[in-house]
């Protein structure tokens, strides 16, 4: 995000201070090859959402000093997947900005594409590397949780790093919180990305797709701070020839704190 009272190129978005090594569980022994088992269902998790068609919105507010709302942008889009992979984009209700405290910038889009919906396939394995933070019962589920980042940070891509958790039961990934990398600071420019959660529901009664990203952060530019909130939700889950839907009402619920 750009900050929009400011002559030149100036953008932030916050790091936040969420501490990713203070999880609670047991950190035991890992179960072999986890990170690559992980991958191979969110391959076919992966397979299984491109066959689906579903809604997209995104809502980004920003706050004044006395904590009310300032500026909002919205836009809703319908999202399909061809044969061929390719990502077609249907606006159903065109963008409406009254943000001028920050802009979205290029990478603020690109991670609402591939960074909050984040999915671990195996061909991402080889450019993470994992660590084992043990077992905890999330939203009634056992899970093990494992924290990933980047192997190496490469400026012309958008990375993951943050904290997942992985059902037991068919290591599928039922939640992820963290931030998209790398951060962009220089003399003249400040691109940092706020920390977000990812939750996922279960559709057709089997596969677990990401239908909410919430965030409420504080971006922190050199003179000032400014809180926002985003909110992006992914339903109407239909697949190709059939009638499979998950819906929201209009206020976006706050994700559940860990224990």
């Amino acid at each position: 995000m750009r900050y929009g009272r400011r002559v030149g190129n100036t953008a932030l978005i916050v790091a936040s201070a969420f501490a990713f090594s203070s999880v609670p569980g047991h950190a035991a022994e890992p179960p072999a090859g986890l990170l690559r088992k992980i991958a191979e269902r969110e391959l076919r998790t992966s397979q299984a959402r491109d066959n689906y068609t579903y809604r997209q919105s995104v809502t980004v507010e920003e706050f004044n000093k006395n904590g009310g709302v300032a500026g909002r942008f919205h836009e809703v889009r319908d999202i399909t997947f061809a044969p061929n992979e390719a990502r077609y984009e249907k606006v159903i209700e065109p963008a409406r900005n009254s943000m001028t405290r920050i802009q979205l910038t290029p990478e603020d889009f690109a991670d609402i594409r591939n960074i909050q919906p984040f999915l671990l396939t195996p061909d991402a394995v080889p450019l993470y590397q994992g660590q084992y933070k043990g077992e905890e019962t999330m939203d009634g589920v056992r899970c093990f949780v494992e924290f990933i980042r980047p192997r190496q940070i490469l400026a012309t891509q958008r990375f993951f790093e943050g904290l997942l958790w992985v059902r037991e039961s068919d290591l599928a990934i039922i939640r992820s919180e963290g931030k998209a990398v790398p951060e962009i600071e220089t003399l003249r420019e400040q691109n940092l990305f706020p920390h977000f959660t990812t939750i996922r529901h279960e559709i057709d009664g089997k596969w677990l797709f990401p239908v909410e990203t919430y965030a409420d952060d504080t971006l922190y530019f050199r003179s000032f701070p400014q809180r926002i909130r985003i909110v992006i939700r992914y339903a109407d889950y239909k697949r190709f020839g059939a009638d499979s839907t998950v819906t929201f009402g209009d206020t976006p619920p706050s994700p559940k704190p860990r224990n």
